[in-house]
């Protein structure tokens, strides 16, 4: 594996597909001119609304996010990681996927997340992921580059559950994304 560089895209995404796959494009061009080969998107990179307009508008994003993706990849030579995009399963539910593409536009690992934020704040909050979001029933894949090394992928509340983790070190990941849309008091506690 050569040294390269890889950029973590932040981006604070809408309820407005379009102009979150344009500002996605300018973020990825951006670090493609400061010599990123390897890319990663957020959780929610190209959506982020209320339940009920994310299944509402699931087929879509759906279907936006994995050409998006593999048109950029593609366009600037990259490999790119969509870090978690709503993959409908049925009417009501979705799958929270991450897909990771190489530069000629193939899927090369895709990860439907295993651990949902379930969670009841000391704030007064309460999030329930699993509302909309059916859990994925397979570990995630490491998917091996001679360039890039052994990348391993998760998703957000995955973080807090190491035997994901452990998984991935014994599949041999020298790499591991954890895309993440984490609530400000959350994504304190996380990170």
């Amino acid at each position: 594996m050569k040294s390269y560089l890889a950029a973590a895209i932040q981006m604070t995404s809408l309820p407005d597909l379009e102009k979150n796959l344009v500002e996605a494009e300018e973020l990825i061009e951006l670090a493609v001119r400061r010599g990123a080969e390897l890319v990663s998107l957020p959780e929610n990179f190209s959506f982020l609304g209320t339940e009920q307009e994310k299944i509402t508008q699931a087929e879509a994003i759906a279907s936006q996010s994995e050409k998006f993706l593999k048109t950029m990849a593609q366009r600037f030579q990259i490999t790119l990681l969509g870090g978690g995009f709503p993959v409908p399963v049925n009417s009501t539910k979705v799958y929270n996927t991450a897909l990771l593409v190489d530069a000629n536009g193939s899927e090369l690992a895709r990860y439907e997340k295993v651990h949902l934020f379930d969670v009841n704040l000391p704030d007064g909050n309460t999030y329930q992921e699993s509302s909309t979001v059916m859990s994925g029933t397979q570990y995630p894949p490491v998917y091996a580059s001679e360039q890039l090394g052994r990348l391993g992928l998760s998703v957000c509340y995955d973080v807090r559950f190491p035997e994901l983790y452990r998984y991935l070190a014994y599949k041999g990941a020298d790499l591991i994304f954890v895309p993440a849309a984490f609530t400000a008091y959350t994504g304190k506690e996380h990170w």
